[in-house]
């Protein structure tokens, strides 16, 4: 069992260094590279003053240099912070102001946002910066304090570290309903728990070649990088400028003849809208998984009937519990568009709960809250005690206090199956008109709709008696005329009256935030 992340890599390095690791356009790097760059960057840090636990973070576009920033991170004993590239610096000032990292590591096209970001007064005693581009980098309010071109001064041979399983190894802030992002500590045993199910689970080997399709600052991106690294698999880095042209991103997938594919399913669906897979496409791919939100159940069929012999997996789970607590692979393609997908099973280790306001298990087939138990349960929010004890409870059903759920804000529930069904978020479920209505339900009639490429059903506040306003967003097909009143007219046959939106608005496209997924509070700012 490993102790670390970073020691994947050494073994694979020892063994197999000329084995592809990272390949991205014409650039590839090998496990040996990787292990001696990553080698030479934690004995500069460390030269540098960082110590273990301090926080360095990272402002690097997806690239081999952000990976070899972040191992190199984790062998200085330090927590790598990955930070959005796309975020406006007053928020990448929000998360500087609360995990005061040593460093930030920098390359690409970050220097102008650096730069107005260590414009804060705060920073500059405090900060210091890393280049990791093959360019030269300078700033106005920034000065740099080694380049890439000093990592060959250091020696590439192993280090001792101090760190154990237990110690975080990066923090990953989300949004936070306050507009302050929460940090989410976790920890190489949490990330290790993990990996070492899923390759077993999914027999990922040395002979995979892995997509990397999520921004480095979302979980997702955590499993396509170690479980590449743990097998000694290839690992393909999916560019973001890919994710408006479906065309492209299947051409993609077949020039790197993936084995499998993980991303949010909102660009499975697109690629869906636009056609791109023919028949037995893409011969080399094994699995295809999906995680972060509901995949619709017609653009999974589109997927299925296209790629017979491919098996498909949804995963579930929040950050805080570590990429993923439960899985289900679908066994045949679904005949209805209506049927619902569930979210499954535990992953090892793991426990789902679906219990009531008294933490209480529900009976089967009635909803209520969705808990997690288990070893992916991070120790806790970043220096936030109260928010970490709002939702990591101790569990009511053993004695130990050190046992923990997390309160996921999820509805969900246990089928005649025996599956986990999710429901909809805990805080989507609104009164209306005196009924209590759960969105998700609308949404899941929307998605069986003929013409509909994608929707999203949110609420708004009414100062009117009816309360919440329900509000659908929609993007129709390409080519084909879809209105309200279709819409209206389709779903009056699945829905009664008080669950029909009042409030409708078409798209080409709906909004995505930066991980991929649609963008909901952006959809309920544009309806108010």
């Amino acid at each position: 069992m490993r102790s670390l992340l970073q020691h994947w890599v050494t073994e694979q390095a020892e063994r197999r260094p000329d084995a592809l690791a990272l390949v991205m356009n014409e650039e590839r790097i090998n496990y040996g590279q990787l292990e001696e760059y990553s080698n030479r960057l934690a004995r500069l840090l460390k030269e540098a003053g960082c110590k273990k636990g301090d926080r360095v973070c990272f402002l690097i576009p997806k690239s081999p240099a952000a990976y070899i920033s972040m191992l190199g991170i984790l062998k200085a004993d330090c927590v790598h912070v990955p930070m959005d590239t796309s975020s406006p610096a007053p928020r990448l000032a929000r998360i500087v102001e609360s995990c005061e990292p040593r460093f930030i590591l920098g390359a690409g096209s970050v220097a102008n946002l650096l730069d107005e970001l260590m414009a804060d007064d705060r920073f500059h005693s405090s900060v210091s910066i890393g280049w990791m581009g093959a360019d030269a980098a300078a700033g106005r309010n920034f000065e740099v304090r080694f380049s890439r071109g000093d990592l060959e001064s250091c020696s590439a041979a192993p280090l001792d570290y101090q760190n154990t399983r237990e110690d975080p190894a990066h923090i990953l802030f989300t949004s936070g309903s306050t507009g302050t992002p929460k940090g989410v500590v976790i920890t190489h045993s949490n990330v290790i728990h993990f990996i070492e199910w899923a390759n077993r689970y999914f027999g990922i080997c040395s002979s995979d070649r892995l997509s990397a399709h999520p921004p480095l600052h979302f979980d997702l991106s955590t499993f396509d990088m170690f479980g590449a690294f743990a097998a000694g698999a290839e690992l393909h880095l999916v560019s973001p400028t890919l994710n408006l042209l479906p065309h492209k991103m299947a051409d993609f997938i077949r020039a790197s003849q993936l084995t499998q594919w993980f991303s949010v399913p909102s660009i499975l669906s697109y690629m869906a809208k636009f056609d791109v897979v023919s028949l037995n496409d893409f011969p080399t791919l094994k699995r295809v998984l999906w995680c972060g939100e509901v995949f619709p159940t017609p653009p999974l069929i589109y997927w299925m009937t296209r790629l017979p012999k491919v098996s498909f997996t949804n995963l579930y789970g929040p950050t805080e519990a570590t990429i993923a607590s439960s899985y289900y692979t679908v066994p045949k393609c679904p005949e209805d568009e209506r049927a619902a997908i569930p979210i499954g099973t535990p992953c090892g280790g793991e426990e789902l709960l679906v219990l009531d306001d008294d933490l209480r298990p529900v009976p089967q087939g009635e909803v209520g809250n969705l808990y997690i138990r288990g070893v992916g349960l991070s120790p806790g929010y970043w220096r936030d005690q109260e928010k970490t004890d709002a939702v990591f409870l101790p569990n009511p059903q053993i004695s130990d206090h050190a046992d923990r759920i997390y309160k996921t804000g999820d509805l969900a529930s246990v089928g005649a199956d025996g599956l986990v069904y999710f429901l909809g978020r805990a805080d989507s479920q609104i009164k209306s008109r005196g009924y209590r209505i759960e969105l998700g339900e609308i949404e899941a009639s929307l998605n069986a709709v003929d013409g509909l490429e994608e929707c999203a059903v949110v609420a708004v506040n009414s100062n009117g008696f009816e309360g919440a306003t329900i509000c659908c967003a929609y993007a129709p097909q390409s080519g084909v005329e879809v209105t309200p009143n279709i819409l209206r007219e389709k779903l009056s046959k699945v829905l009664p009256n008080y669950m029909m939106p009042s409030k409708w608005m078409a798209f080409d496209k709906l909004p995505k935030n930066a991980n991929g997924k649609i963008d909901r509070p952006k959809l309920r700012e544009q309806f108010q």
